[in-house]
């Protein structure tokens, strides 16, 4: 093999010109490839295997249900609840008429179903006392009714105070309205004026029971050409949304989540990362690389060299992947970290021979004689660590494995043919001093006396991380590698607090409705159940007691509410002439009131508004009133509900819950201790027990963590065995490939142990690395053993050692980039990345040196 190397060698010493060419050719040839059929895609669908069970699973609800995929969802809150539903209603009326970016839009709360029996969903505990309280307001409603302008605001206020003068009234039920009112015209006496929310007036506590938020369904038309396939469509919603009267004064707030934004901000974070990431490695590639050569005319062809073998795999990439996921968009910076270094080796022992004043073509085939095997071993391994995960099911990583396993081979072939090409046409100067480190040489002497103590050392660090592995965790919930940040994560965050809202659901399919129903009750007595949705929840229940209690209210309150004659148009002297009329009543009622009462404020404020002008009145009047019509005209409406049934519901309800084959929908909403970690675990296992094929969010995350796992073990397994068969056939003996595999081992036990030191754990992104790692940490053992085999004994002193050195740093500036991106889960990725270096460090440089002295020299 090395004869054959260095034959492989001579031929671009002899003929570098056609080698240049060829490499040339390539490189040209790979940026047409990847400029016509490379791509990348933001879809997390495609980071596992779609013959997984789960993914079967999470198919069928797709084809059975598609309005939930690929959704922007915008999320509106604001100062009032009227506020907000003007806000979502209008907004969703804007984006549902831009076919150019969306192809429907949706406010699901707005639907009249809802506005007339939205009573009837609450539970006669809570109707009856709400029902008692609105019809005590009868007075003030029919006031309001007949004038629904502040001018009959201040005349029923004035009611108030009359009933208060004629005897004991119990206002404690009002309080609350009250205490609003005078909110209202302090807000307005101060020139801040505010519109009065009318609904929580008459609704009081049961108007929160919905929550806060209304939300905006939106289905975007993706461009998956585009770094961010929804981007173009979340810009045009964000500008609806910034043109609403309410979001322009700052009244109602809009947020954009959902599947689509969340997948956008993160592909574009993790782009950028890599992007800048790519960049800062080569720019500090050139700097090691000075250090480590020295001269310019040795940096150029290994840089050319690295740029040629990554334009190399790229082209590879575009023929064997064509689309790169969110995983394997991050080959080239671990590319240009790992493949260095064959460089690196390369040209250090091209200094070493240019040190004894060889000539540059004999210089050339005496390193590859020294040092050609070593790289091919390195490359072989490497490439082996990372070709570990192609058949695994976790198919993102698979992809990068591939494509990095190929592209190792790739950078292996650049080095030993257009490296040594070009050190020929660059021709280097000679070099005036040794190459190894000389200030090391003493050391290994010290490591070699005190071998004993240093190797018991680290057997006592390897048994306390084979004894802490239990202790590490993995987090399988992609939402944690999230940037939490972005405006998607936050307002996820926030929705996650409400269990209404909550992401972490399970959803199951029956044939129909009627098993639906029985499926229900049965997963309504599993543990960590909370709720269980479906098409049948959306029917009220107990409808008897609830209409008859509202036939009682609305027998009572439809001459008040029934409209009659319009009110004349208001006027400031109307207002005026209210404001006085109110306010003399009030002083009249004064004596009977407590100093703290809601009317003593009320009066003071009233007194102040008199002196208020005619533009600052009629200003109070629309904020006082603005929501007053519409509210009442929806409690006419909501007292008139009458007996609803299944066949009632409307269609954007059932659509929900019934797909058009038939089968039905049901929603699992877990407690509030089984949403994450192994409550979320517990939930998704003892409904899984009842429903087989459930499917939904927190299956996933369960069940993608398990897939995960599964792959790490096959992958590291096979790396392993692999590494294990390819330093037996090249060292030829179990000893000596045992001397690398001891180191390689001793280092991934020290990763582990360095995490939980740091408080890390492992999640789907970074979990990557430690098979990987298997790959990188192999070569710096493979180099001091080889030397060793051929008889060096200054490990630490030797150019293999300076070389180590100096790839270690090009690889944790490539890794260190990583560790720096803005995405949680690359810098977690850069972070274990950079963990697993220094261990294989310390392990190469301290651990080895000791072993090889304890083993003695090597068999002839």
């Amino acid at each position: 093999m090395r004869a054959w190397l260095t034959w492989f060698v001579g031929l671009s010493v002899r003929w570098p010109g056609r080698v240049l060419l060829i490499w040339a050719l390539l490189a040209a040839a790979s940026l047409v490839a990847a400029y016509l059929r490379l791509g990348v895609t933001t879809d997390t669908n495609t980071l596992f295997s779609q013959s997984l069970l789960w993914k079967q699973q999470d198919r069928a609800l797709s084809a059975a249900f598609p309005q939930f995929d690929n959704l922007i969802v915008a999320v509106v809150d604001g100062n009032s609840p009227e506020q907000v539903q003007e806000t979502a209603t209008a907004l969703a009326r804007d984006a549902d008429r831009d076919h150019t970016h969306f192809t429907s839009a949706t406010d699901p709360d707005a639907l009249p179903y809802y506005a007339k029996n939205g009573m009837l969903f609450l539970d006669a505990k809570t109707l009856e006392p709400l029902l008692d309280r609105i019809v005590d307001a009868q007075p003030f409603l029919g006031q309001l009714s007949a004038d629904p302008t502040a001018r009959g605001l201040f005349g029923a206020i004035g009611l108030v105070a009359v009933g208060v003068q004629q005897g004991p009234v119990d206002l404690s039920a009002d309080t609350g309205s009250l205490e609003a009112f005078h909110d209202a015209l302090q807000s307005e006496i101060q020139g801040r004026g505010q519109p009065l929310s009318w609904q929580n007036l008459l609704l009081g506590a049961a108007g929160d029971l919905g929550g806060s938020y209304r939300f905006v369904l939106v289905h975007p038309k993706l461009n998956f050409g585009a770094l961010e396939p929804g981007g173009e469509a979340t810009k045009a919603l964000r500008a609806f949304a910034a043109s609403l009267p309410d979001v322009r004064s700052g009244a109602a707030r809009v947020r954009i989540t959902g599947e689509v934004p969340l997948s956008d901000e993160e592909f574009a974070s993790v782009a950028q990362g890599m992007a800048w990431g790519l960049t800062g490695s080569l720019l500090l590639v050139v700097l090691w690389l000075t250090l480590a050569v020295r001269s310019p005319r040795l940096i150029a062809p290994i840089l050319i060299t690295l740029v040629a073998g990554l334009l190399a795999t790229t082209g590879f990439a575009a023929v064997a992947v064509g689309t790169l996921n969110l995983v394997s968009v991050a080959f080239a910076i671990l590319f240009v970290g790992i493949a260095v270094d064959f460089a690196i080796q390369f040209s250090v022992r091209f200094r070493e021979a240019k040190h004894e004043d060889l000539d540059d073509g004999i210089a050339t085939m005496e390193t590859a004689q020294r040092s050609g095997v070593q790289i091919m071993v390195a490359a072989a391994a490497t490439s082996a660590g990372f070709l570990a995960f192609v058949p695994t099911s976790f198919s993102g990583v698979a992809q990068l494995g591939l494509i990095a396993g190929v592209g190792m081979l790739i950078a292996f072939t650049a080095t030993l043919s257009l490296l040594p090409a070009l050190l020929v046409t660059f021709k280097p100067p000679a070099e005036a001093a040794e190459i190894g480190f000389s200030w090391a040489r003493p050391w290994d002497a010290r490591i070699e006396a005190a071998r004993g103590p240093v190797l018991g050392l680290f057997l006592g660090l390897a048994m306390a991380g084979l004894l802490s592995m239990p202790r590490v965790t993995f987090d399988g919930d992609p939402l944690h590698t999230k940037n939490p940040n972005t405006e998607a994560m936050e307002t996820l965050a926030d929705m996650m607090q409400n269990p209404v809202t909550d992401p972490y659901t399970i959803d199951v399919l029956a044939p129909n409705q009627k098993q639906a129903a029985a499926m229900a009750a049965r997963l309504r007595l599993v543990p960590y159940v909370q709720t269980v949705l479906t098409e049948a929840s959306f029917v009220p229940s107990d409808q008897a007691t609830k209409l008859a209690l509202l036939a009682d209210t609305q027998s009572i309150l439809a001459p008040t509410l029934s409209p009659g004659t319009p009110a004349a148009p208001v006027t400031p002297a109307d207002l005026r002439l209210a404001i006085t009329s109110s306010l003399k009543q009030l002083q009249k009622a004064s004596a009977k009131l407590p100093a703290d009462s809601p009317l003593t404020l009320i009066a003071g404020d009233l007194a102040r508004l008199q002196n208020a002008s005619d533009q600052q009145l009629m200003a109070m009047n629309q904020d006082l009133t603005r929501f007053l019509p519409p509210e009442l005209a929806a409690l006419r409406l909501a007292l008139s509900a009458g007996p609803v049934t299944a066949a009632d519901l409307p269609p954007g309800i059932k659509n929900d819950w019934q797909a058009s084959d038939g089968q039905a929908r049901i929603q699992v909403v877990p407690e509030a201790d089984a949403r994450e970690g192994d409550g979320l675990r517990q939930f998704v296992t003892a409904v899984r027990k009842v429903a087989p094929n459930a499917g939904g969010s927190a299956v996933t995350i369960v069940a993608s963590a398990d897939t995960i796992i599964a792959s790490f073990r096959q992958a590291a397994i096979s790396a392993v065995i692999a590494i294990a068969l390819i330093l037996l056939i090249a060292l030829r003996r179990v000893k000596d490939a045992a001397l690398v595999m001891a180191p390689l081992l001793l280092s991934s036990v020290l990763t582990v142990l360095m995490m939980l030191m740091l408080g890390r754990g492992l999640n789907f992104a970074n979990i990557i690395a430690l098979p990987l790692l298997l790959g990188v940490g192999v070569s710096f053992n493979i180099y001091f053993v080889m030397n060793w085999r051929d008889g060096l004994t200054l490990p630490l002193g030797s150019p293999t050692a300076r070389a180590v050195m100096f790839s270690a740093l090009t690889t944790g500036t490539a890794f260190g980039s990583l560790a720096l991106s803005r995405h949680p889960g690359t810098a977690s990725m850069g972070v274990l990345l950079l963990l697993s270096l220094a261990a294989t460090l310390i392990a190469t440089l301290w651990f080895v040196p000791a072993l090889l002295a304890a083993v003695g020299k090597p068999e002839e």
